[in-house]
């Protein structure tokens, strides 16, 4: 029997394998093992910690966000002291770091609160506009510095970047980075044989399930069915969001179905979803995708804003350095057995390395009214 190629099974023609659907390791990571292994060089002992860290991490962030009240300046997670660390700013009082503290959180001084620096990002989204220069890959909030980071491809500097560089500094604290010489594109591909989805000609991948059909990429919407990796008809898309958000869904029919599973493409056990907590900035993820399968790194930044050129520009984007390649576009981003966001694009490959972009999952059910569909 052909392999399912998608990111999540949603066919009711192929048999749900018994492994994919039984008890997970304690961490629901049974087969991520392996792969995070040899991305991050850990050894089993090493990983099983570290995910034991990170997920305490995610589910610190709400209670250790509300103690430091309007204080408040982001947080991330530190890899190397294995800990959630909230950062908070202006004049602190010793009773509020503390019951941060008592969160299981650690505390650092920033320079700006996280509602300051969002308003500067969607100042700088703003007065950006549409006409960015292409040698800018995007920007980013960094709670570190309390800036808005200008991501400038290497060697591409120009007057043109530099005017548009004054131009949004106007809005407050900036810093320009210099970042790979290569420019974001999204990952769609055209149609070839064992196609995990396609419709009018593209190919990309599915995300996750929910009630009803799955989420996947903005980009990858278009009027007219889609089909599912075996030429038959699956279903249609029910709305898309690109460019500005890069988010669809699809309704399912025609006797598929759908489980709470991404593939694992061989390489590592399906992998049952059992939610959405976020991970912080930090945590490793990794990703599921039709083309370059199974991959794994860590998250770099959030609501980056991403330029993929002539005016298409990606708002509230999560950063990591997994990489991946044409098709893999709408693919699952998981962190042990909680659901991401959807692949959008990135530079790059899974021979070289590169950079990934994914569209936050939460962000998708909470448009559309859907729900995600766990186990």
């Amino acid at each position: 029997m052909k392999v399912l190629l998608a990111a999540v099974i949603t066919a009711g023609v192929l048999t749900v394998p018994t492994q994919a659907l039984a008890a997970p390791e304690p961490l629901a990571v049974a087969g991520q093992s392996a792969a995070m292994q040899r991305d991050f060089g850990l050894t089993d002992q090493q990983l099983q910690q570290r995910l034991r860290a990170e997920t305490s991490a995610a589910k610190l962030l709400p209670a250790a966000q509300k103690a430091a009240g309007t204080a408040f300046g982001g947080a991330w997670y530190d890899a190397a002291t294995q800990k959630l660390v909230v950062g908070m700013a202006g004049r602190v009082g010793p009773d509020r770091a503390a019951a941060v503290r008592a969160t299981g959180a650690a505390v650092t001084a920033v320079p700006v609160t996280a509602k300051t620096l969002d308003h500067r990002k969607a100042a700088v989204d703003k007065l950006a506009g549409k006409a960015v220069p292409n040698a800018v890959s995007g920007w980013s909030a960094d709670p570190k510095t309390g800036s808005v980071v200008i991501n400038v491809q290497a060697g591409k500097r120009s007057p043109a970047v530099d005017a548009f560089v004054s131009k949004v500094a106007k809005t407050g604290a900036v810093t320009v980075r210099e970042v790979a010489a290569q420019a974001p594109r999204t990952y769609t591909a055209g149609t070839v044989g064992g196609d995990p989805y396609y419709v009018s000609n593209i190919r990309c991948s599915i995300g996750f399930s929910v009630y009803g059909g799955y989420v996947t990429a903005g980009h990858c919407g278009r009027s007219g069915i889609v089909r599912g990796w075996d030429g038959s008809d699956q279903g249609s898309f029910q709305g898309w969001s690109f460019p500005g958000n890069d988010y669809a869904w699809v309704a399912t029919g025609y006797g598929w179905w759908t489980v709470p599973v991404v593939l694992g493409w061989g390489q590592v056990s399906d992998q049952l979803v059992r939610g959405s907590w976020e991970a912080p900035i930090g945590s490793s993820v990794c990703r599921s995708g039709s083309t370059s399968h199974w991959h794994c790194g860590t998250i770099l930044a959030k609501n980056e804003t991403v330029n993929y050129g002539n005016g298409a520009l990606f708002y509230g984007a999560t950063k990591t350095n997994v990489c991946a390649e044409g098709g893999d576009s709408g693919g699952s981003f998981i962190t042990g057995d909680q659901a991401q966001g959807v692949t959008s694009g990135g530079w790059g490959n899974c021979t070289s390395g590169g950079e990934t972009w994914f569209q936050p999952v939460n962000e998708i059910l909470q448009a559309y009214g859907l729900t995600l569909q766990t186990a």
